[in-house]
């Protein structure tokens, strides 16, 4: 049994959603430990945190600089950092981790611009630390079976990828309304241009490529902004093109009155045809071409071993969002337990890393540059900044 990784947080602090989400991930398989971090870049809400979170306070830090260098010095430092900032400092943090000697666990997206992304890429890429991205509905088990259906040809030639992620929550300005969620995430200089695409959009992307293992080779977008004054968009209509020759549309949302977190996922192929939804995520609907449809439930002895792995409890006992995100930390938490041994990750450990990252920087470059020529077909290749 390997020791518990030891672990800092970089955000997160009070009031922050996803900051107690990722805490939460790292509990459930009690793979981790938290006992260090920088929460806020406010000092009395970032002690408040650490306090109420059990963090001696010699390991509350005021910045992250600070912490990266302190915790390097200390025999027993953290193994891992997570960062769950504002998208702007995604990459200033994991970079400073990375010199440090520490594995990095960042939040969605990579970073705020394609720039930036690219530039980080070219030193990550020489490092021996792990650095991980939390796309995390690839970690549901249903979702681990899509993907070995189609692995094992049984949808036939795939011909179309439809994949939409609907929310309704700034159908209404409400970064105006001191919400501080809605104001990073509507501000280009924190959340960067792309608005949603950014913050759910690339949740999107990385599903549909990771499910149906095709690669998104070119894209035609329509973005725009429905509600009045704000800089960014929210909302999004996108034609893709397949390596292979299928076609897709992905359609993401905030603003879709009366979804909450509608993430939904259908492909079909020329054999038969799967669909999946994000808040029903226990079933999938397989439809084999000419014979009835089926739908196949988690935890089921026929499902795929894949499936299996990440499977905790017997078939009508729900897993949903929590469990689908531990999946995430618990793959990552078996590369790190590799590389305290000098090994290379076993191949059936599935984790979103930085190639999954550039990628969705690239998708959001290019649907901003499409979307600006009315409409224009961009290919993904085309927006690599050389």
């Amino acid at each position: 049994m390997q020791s518990r990784i030891q672990y800092g947080m970089v955000g997160g602090g009070e009031g922050a959603f996803i900051g107690e989400i990722h805490r939460i991930a790292t509990r459930l398989d009690n793979h981790y430990e938290l006992v260090a971090g920088a929460f806020c870049s406010e000092a009395e809400r970032s002690i408040r945190s650490a306090k109420t979170l059990g963090i001696s306070a010699d390991r509350s830090y005021a910045d992250f600089q600070e912490m990266a260098e302190k915790e390097q010095a200390l025999t027993n430092g953290i193994e891992a950092v997570v960062i769950v900032t504002p998208n702007h400092l995604h990459l200033r943090i994991a970079e400073i981790f990375l010199k440090a000697g520490i594995h990095v666990i960042c939040d969605k997206p990579l970073s705020a611009t394609l720039e930036e992304a690219q530039g980080f890429a070219e030193f990550a890429r020489k490092s021996d630390k792990i650095f991980a991205l939390t796309y995390n509905y690839s970690g549901y088990p249903m979702v681990r079976h899509a993907r070995a259906l189609i692995a094992k040809g049984q949808l036939g030639e795939i011909r179309t990828v439809q994949i939409e992620y609907a929310q309704d929550w700034l159908s209404e300005k409400l970064e105006d309304s001191g919400h501080k969620q809605a104001a990073w995430r509507t501000d280009p200089e924190q959340g960067g241009k792309g608005g949603l695409l950014g913050d759910i959009g690339t949740h999107a992307f990385h599903l549909s490529s990771f499910v149906s293992g095709l690669q998104t080779t070119e894209i035609l977008a329509d973005l725009n902004h429905f509600v009045e004054g704000r800089s960014l968009d929210d909302n999004a209509h996108i034609l893709l093109r397949f390596s292979g020759g299928a076609k897709g549309m992905l359609w993401v949302s905030q603003v879709a009155t009366g979804n909450e977190n509608g993430l939904r996922l259908r492909i079909y192929g020329s054999e038969a045809g799967i669909e999946w939804s994000q808040e029903n995520p226990n079933y999938l609907k397989f439809s084999p071409l000419g014979d009835p449809s089926k739908i196949l439930g988690r935890g089921s002895p026929e499902l795929s071993e894949s499936a299996a792995k990440v499977t905790r409890t017997p078939p009508g006992h729900p897993e949903g969002y929590i469990e689908g995100f531990a999946n995430i930390y618990t793959e990552i938490a078996q590369a790190v337990y590799a590389a305290r041994e000098g090994k290379p990750v076993p191949q059936d450990v599935l984790f979103p890393d930085l190639e999954d990252g550039i990628a969705g920087m690239i998708f959001i470059e290019a649907a901003l540059k499409s979307s600006r020529n009315n409409g224009k077909w961009v290919l993904l290749d085309n927006c690599i900044k050389t």
